[in-house]
């Protein structure tokens, strides 16, 4: 009973780190684009990130199942790769260029419900009533997000930011959907989907934009490498593994962005919107409902 208890204890602290930890990404990404573009700042995090994969890796002694993964295995990660991080975060990027953080934040968050919805048609299961519910009340938070509650005016902040914030949700679902089919150690597979997204970012960013960073947004693109992409997946999988209740563990992410809007307020200096929270409420509160099990 002892050992059950200190296993979920620390289950619980490796969670609550990695949301806590999450729950700044949004803050993050928007102080690094001050002074960034969204392929600098890719750039960086995804050196970063591999950095930080690659040293969990070696102080496991778990860096020998890169090197003997099947060639299969590296088929999947590369394709994955090109999904994340290249495609997927060069999309979420600008559209938090775009958009306040308070709006890209929540309509990302809507990822879980985008891949329920893809797993119809690409695994063949079929939809539920109460997936089609769910989807009726997250998506109509993201119309109050979207419009910032202003329903009369319909005005929304940046129409194709909101579009590439609910287009990076397909392809992080895809991301996730496919990663499902790659038996390889996860940690292992995510650093070599960076290792092969990696030079794909480095020739957009050259491309695209330049190899001149401005020192100010470093320090910001390197704590989204190091805990949006890196270490906090870490201690999520390693909360997963400790827990004795892979619900328990999985339901604390609704906190994530509740936690988000008070960094985007203090730490970006946005106001929150009334509509954001209330749009935030029903998102949630949809995503809560699909994972209950009741109809």
């Amino acid at each position: 009973m002892a050992e059950r208890f200190s296993r979920q204890t620390r289950a619980t602290l490796f969670a609550l780190s990695a949301v806590l930890a999450w729950s700044t990404a949004a803050t993050a990404f928007k102080l690094a684009l001050r002074h960034l573009d969204h392929y600098q700042l890719l750039l960086i995090a995804s050196i970063v990130s591999l950095a930080s994969l690659g040293a969990v890796l070696a102080a496991r002694g778990r860096f020998g199942s890169v090197l003997r993964a099947t060639r299969r295995q590296y088929a999947w990660c590369f394709a994955l790769g090109l999904l994340n991080p290249f495609l997927y975060y060069l999309v979420l990027l600008k559209a938090y260029d775009l958009l306040p953080a308070q709006v890209a934040q929540p309509l990302n968050f809507t990822w879980a419900l985008t891949m329920t919805w893809l797993a119809i048609p690409l695994l063949g299961q079929r939809p539920r009533l109460r997936d089609l519910g769910a989807g009726v009340v997250c998506y109509a938070g993201v119309f109050l997000i979207s419009t910032g509650g202003d329903l009369s005016a319909f005005r929304v902040d940046s129409a194709p930011g909101v579009a590439l914030a609910l287009g990076s949700t397909v392809m992080w679902a895809l991301y996730w959907l496919g990663n499902a089919r790659n038996d390889i150690d996860p940690v292992a597979g995510l650093f070599l989907n960076f290792a092969f997204g990696l030079p794909f970012v480095f020739a957009a960013t050259v491309i695209f934009s330049d190899l001149r960073f401005a020192a100010a947004g470093l320090p910001a693109a390197v704590w989204v490498g190091a805990f949006e992409m890196g270490f906090t997946f870490v201690m999520w999988l390693t909360a997963l593994k400790l827990t004795a209740s892979t619900a328990r563990v999985a339901n604390l992410i609704f906190i994530s962005p509740f936690l988000s809007l008070i960094f985007i307020h203090y730490g970006v200096g946005e106001t929150i919107r009334g509509g954001t929270l209330a749009g935030l409420v029903l998102i949630v509160g949809g995503l809560s409902w699909q994972k209950s099990g009741k109809i």
